[in-house]
């Protein structure tokens, strides 16, 4: 029987036995997954995903991811862990996702898994999560002196079911209104101290009950190999772009500002690669994004560095604007707290922040949600990686799916050419699901 989750709301901390183990190779890990609503953070085929839940934690207002890392180091001081493996991932870990506005009246959330199936770097484990004094066992005990889990310990791979299609229409903003708000933007910035705004619009459709929303992941994880594939809570996507990630010690985060599509030869495709990364608009936009996360993140690290001129990154369907950018944690920050100094970044928002923010609440007619927050992964130790949710569709109980896609708007943007940017951003998430 497994044991109903607990969530924190105020107060209250669960004790948490945790235990990890060395697994043989398991190369696939969706197939585990819970076919609706699947808990899972992949990227070249390595992460981790997530059955059941042991824990929840969830979050509202202006200081929910700040509230959440406190919570969550009060729920890592509270457990008994076990981990033979040590490596990112293994231990006490939460998968998250949070809300992208203060006043959104979407949940954000951390959950705990009851299971944690693991791979990277060629190693593979399982976690097994209870909360103290629960009798109701979720795993068999490790058999004397076998250092790896055996194979009738694992959970049971579930059958795929069957394919669907599905049809996603525009909701909020149809082209018209859409472009309008973009103009409306464009002379906001030319009027004011405004320097970007990013407006997104929505497209919606209805998923059957029946659907297996793993037939998704698989689509995106395969589609789009160098991008963070997840499932939180139903937000499903494939996301380029890191916010933050801890390890050991060391921070980096790639930003991403600034977007051609691919050319349909060598030449265009060339051709494509080379207009984006002359374009004064989008280096404009590029550098607001990528000075939001310096000034966010220097009060952490002395020796934050960031590439001197931003790269062109490819994906199968854009080109990106991209800018690493590395240091050394100086003040024991978790990644948690990172993610909550660097939300809402100026790749998401805009310059600066808080007028951009309220722009976008006059101008976008619906609550982003999690579109555009932070969604990934924290462990034990305070490590962990975050990307920023986007190429991403929200699924709610009754099978409503919204996905969402949004441009970078600055003085010299073409409302147009805004609107065809957020149609080639749709498309991985168009293609998954149709």
């Amino acid at each position: 029987m497994t044991a109903p989750s607990t969530t924190r709301r105020v107060t209250g901390v669960t004790a948490l036995s945790v235990e990890t183990t060395p697994l043989d190779d398991v190369r696939h890990l969706v197939p585990f997954l819970d076919s609706r609503r699947p808990l899972v953070w992949i990227r070249k085929g390595e992460g981790i995903a997530g059955i059941g839940e042991a824990l929840r934690l969830e979050f509202r207002g202006p200081e929910r991811i700040r509230e959440a890392a406190e919570a969550w180091r009060e729920t890592v001081r509270a457990a008994t862990v076990s981990d033979d493996v040590h490596t990112p991932g293994t231990g006490l870990v939460a998968f998250g996702t949070f809300a992208f506005d203060d006043e959104s009246t979407a949940t954000s959330v951390l959950i705990v898994p009851e299971v944690v199936l693991g791979r990277r770097g060629g190693r593979s484990w399982i976690t097994r999560i209870r909360r103290d004094g629960d009798t109701a066992a979720t795993a068999a005990p490790r058999r004397p002196g076998h250092p790896v889990a055996p194979s009738d310990d694992l959970p049971r791979p579930i059958a795929f079911g069957d394919e669907y299609r599905l049809s996603l229409l525009p909701a909020g903003l149809d082209e018209s209104g859409y472009e309008a708000a973009v103009a409306t933007a464009v002379a906001k910035i030319r009027e004011n101290d405004l320097s970007k705004v990013v407006l997104a619009r929505e497209l919606s459709g209805h998923l059957p009950l029946e659907s297996d929303v793993r037939r998704a992941l698989v689509e995106l994880a395969l589609g789009y190999p160098d991008c963070w594939t997840f499932a939180v809570d139903g937000l499903v996507g494939s996301s380029p772009e890191t916010l933050v990630r801890v390890h050991h010690g060391t921070v980096t985060a790639r930003v991403l500002a600034g977007t051609r599509s691919r050319g349909r030869d060598a030449a265009s495709d060339h051709e494509s690669a080379m207009s984006l990364a002359a374009s004064v608009k989008d280096q404009d936009e590029h550098r607001f994004a990528v000075t939001s996360v310096l000034d966010a993140l220097r009060p952490h690290s002395a020796d934050l560095a960031a590439s001197d001129l931003p790269f062109t990154l490819k994906l199968p369907n854009l080109w990106h604007l991209a800018t690493d950018i590395a240091g050394t944690l100086s003040d024991g920050a978790s990644s948690l707290d990172l993610a909550d100094a660097l939300h809402p970044t100026a790749a998401v928002a805009g310059t600066p922040t808080r007028d951009a923010v309220a722009l976008i609440r006059e101008l976008e007619p619906f609550d982003r949600g999690r579109y555009a927050g932070p969604v990934g992964w924290v462990g034990g130790d305070g490590d962990g990686e975050w990307a920023i949710a986007l190429r991403c569709a929200q699924l709610d109980d009754t099978g409503d799916l919204t996905a969402y896609a949004g441009a970078g708007i600055v003085a010299d943007s073409d409302p147009a050419t805004e609107y065809a940017e957020t149609t080639m951003k749709f498309r991985p998430i168009v293609e998954a699901f149709g």
